[in-house]
């Protein structure tokens, strides 16, 4: 839906109603009015920790899966999805071979052959390792680099496709640091980590033992040894969040200048992108001491590290010693996840993309066959009326975002001008694209899964480079689908996928009040991203331009750095701290789209008092809302894994730290001086 222009008067108040009309369902999912009530702690007071107070009974009760680092609401509506493509792969897998059912059950089916997986063990990557093995040279070491975006290799460098920031009528190649096998350079470099590094080096040799190679004790120290000089150089992910920094436009003929006796020129040939005329390289200054890092390396040790990271990448799809060692390390022991998943829900993830390890509680489905599935699951489970409804949604709540740029006092009026133009240029895209992508010429195999992972890995690759030579499609999607969660995207789009429009966040049977805290604070969380420390620096043609007055930017600045500092004072558990500046843009977004959403529910009631439901008021019960779309658990490794890798605050304190700063959650729940989250209103942030 491309909506340019806010709508008001009756056709606004109609829209409305479209939102918030009841259609045929029984009862919400939780509690009697969308709010399970039994899973709040009323012994504690809002203002002494309203994660608790919302949630208490709930944590208390509640385990964490084994075969989950997490347990919380959104794993139970990816515990939704995950059930529903079952279904879908177990009747692809029965559809002609040349349909694109038939591709999906195809690929599903190879990952379910266990037993030829098991045959096949070493072997499934022979070749790759044997290209390894007999490479004479760095050059040749270069181009497998480059071949990363098809193949199981690794990479110093990564690549990928996107909008060019300063031409946006044109696709881009990016090229950004790369080269670890740990989640962040702090976990080479902090003391803390220092047991998680022994692990890693010791899941280096095992893997390294699995293929045979000569001495691999000596060479897993030798590819620990190639990161940690790598992490020392590279950027952080805080510095990574600058768009001007990380922008530097650079004719591929002058790469050669900027890190000297590096193959480009092999790189480029491995990545099939030999004719592009121009890059643009993110981490600019890392570069240099990464290639000379390369350079220095024997031939031996990165010939080690590249079979490491092949094997590594390849393990999930490979036989169960393989397999085994890759979940024994990368969940168990980095996110503290006893037992791995059963094999079926590793399929979906096979098929569909995403983090294989199922670590996180999204799913999350990029690569592989993620659109294709993401045609059969909208087309079974996400009907029009249902994405009609979420968008008329999205336009009171962008209403409600229009009207805080209005009244800003802190904006000058030529910033704020500029900022109402760019929000009237977002498109929403809601649960699907329009066009769905083509995978008629891509092949599928049942017996050949890694073949297939590689040919899909190519299929999408082509797609990616093959925008290069195109107009930029704005009605493209970066996100499939079936994936549960939302993004803010270059294209000047809001996304919200077809798999995150569900209880807690969205239940059409819900109380609006609990939507509004829901889904309706994602969308102004989605929003207010245009706006965050990252998003405020494109302007409403999407260019990275600074379109703000240097006032302005002072003040947005020093506003941001409260924030940050707030977040930095947070300890989710004894001894890590949240990294306040890595996640200051979802903070922004989380502060700025829950006022969003607040705003729009009050909106909603066109003037009149909302209804009192079990003792709690509208506002009491859009902040619930919120609260009960955050709740969950996660095991403490995976916190300490998160901290410094993720750039979204852990979950009580994405309840916590939004809510203590708005005026209307201190009037709601009479939150008084001296509850241990208390501000003084001089204290409390306002940005959006």
């Amino acid at each position: 839906m491309n909506v340019i222009h806010f709508f008001r008067g009756a056709l606004w108040v109609s829209l409305f109603l479209l939102a918030t009309a009841p259609i045929a369902q029984t009862a919400p999912q939780y509690g009697t009015w969308g709010f399970d009530l039994t899973a709040m702690d009323p012994s504690v007071k809002p203002g002494e920790d309203f994660n608790r107070y919302a949630s208490g009974a709930w944590l208390d009760r509640t385990e964490i899966p084994a075969d989950k680092p997490i347990a919380s609401l959104r794993y139970l509506m990816s515990d939704t999805i995950e059930a529903r493509l079952h279904d879908l792969m177990e009747a692809a897998a029965k559809s002609p071979p040349a349909t694109l059912e038939g591709k999906v059950g195809a690929f599903y089916k190879a990952f379910m052959d266990e037993d030829r997986l098991q045959r096949i063990g070493k072997a499934a990557i022979a070749v790759e390792i044997k290209t390894i093995k007999r490479a004479p040279d760095r050059a040749v070491l270069t181009e497998l680099m480059g071949r990363s975006t098809t193949d199981f290799y690794g990479s110093i460098y990564s690549l990928n496709t996107e909008v060019d920031l300063k031409d946006i009528g044109h696709y881009a190649v990016y090229i950004g640091q790369a080269g670890l096998g740990l989640p962040d350079r702090d976990y080479y470099l902090r003391p803390s980590f220092a047991s998680q590094k022994k692990a890693y080096q010791a899941y280096v040799a095992q893997l390294l033992s699995l293929l045979g190679w000569k001495d691999a004790d000596a060479c897993a120290a030798a590819v620990v040894q190639f990161e940690t000089r790598i992490a020392e150089v590279s950027w952080t992910k805080a510095e990574q969040r600058d768009l001007d920094k990380v922008y530097n436009p650079y004719p591929t003929a002058a790469l050669n200048g900027l890190t000297p006796g590096f193959a480009w020129n092999a790189f480029l040939r491995g990545a099939e992108i030999t004719t592009v005329g121009r890059v643009i390289i993110a981490e600019q200054s890392a570069f240099p001491k990464i290639t000379a890092i390369y350079q220095a390396t024997p031939l031996s040790a990165l010939k080690a590290w590249q079979a490491f990271t092949v094997t590594d990448n390849a393990a999930f799809y490979m036989s169960e010693p393989f397999s085994a060692a890759r979940f024994q390390f990368r969940n168990r022991i980095l996110s503290g996840q006893p037992a791995e998943p059963v094999r079926w829900k590793r399929a979906i993830h096979a098929v569909s993309g995403g983090d294989c390890g199922a670590t996180g509680d999204h799913l999350d489905c990029f690569g592989n066959m993620g659109f294709a599935v993401g045609q059969l699951y909208t087309g079974k489970f996400f009907p029009p009326e249902a994405k009609a409804k979420i968008e008329a949604l999205v336009v009171n709540v962008k209403a409600a975002m229009r009207a805080r740029l209005e009244r800003l006092d802190w904006m000058t009026p030529a910033t704020r001008a500029q900022a109402l133009d760019k929000l009237d240029t977002y498109q929403i895209k809601v649960g699907y694209p329009e066009h769905p992508r083509d995978f008629s010429g891509l092949k599928i195999r049942e017996e050949d899964l890694l073949g297939d992972v590689r040919l899909a890995a190519e299929w999408d690759w082509q797609f990616q480079i093959g925008r290069l030579q195109s107009p930029v499609d704005r009605s493209a999607w970066s996100m499939t689908p079936q994936t549960n969660d939302a993004y803010n995207g270059t294209l000047r789009d809001i996304v919200f996928p077809a798999g995150i429009l569900q209880p807690p966040l969205f239940d059409p049977a819900a109380d609006p009040a609990i939507n509004y805290g829901g889904i309706g604070a994602v969308i102004g969380h989605e929003l207010s991203h245009g706006f965050d420390d990252e998003g405020r620096k494109l302007d409403a043609k999407g260019e990275l331009r600074d379109w703000w007055t240097a006032q302005d930017a002072a003040e947005f600045t020093l506003r941001a750095t409260k924030l940050a500092a707030q977040y930095s004072a947070y300890e989710p558990v004894p001894g890590t701290h949240i990294n306040g500046e890595l996640t200051l843009g979802e903070n922004i977004a989380d502060l700025g789209g829950l006022n969003v959403a607040l705003d729009a529910y009050h909106r909603s009631q066109l003037g009149h008092s909302a209804p009192v439901l079990d003792g709690f008021t509208g506002d009491q019960r859009v902040f619930l809302g919120w609260a009960q779309a955050w709740r969950g658990k996660a095991r403490e490794d995976y916190v300490r894994k998160q901290v410094v890798s993720d750039p979204h605050s852990p979950r009580a304190f994405r309840v916590i730290g939004p809510t203590r700063n708005i005026d209307e959650w201190y009037a709601a729940f009479g939150v008084k001086r001296g509850d241990a989250y208390y501000l003084d209103p001089e204290q409390r942030v306002r940005i959006w």
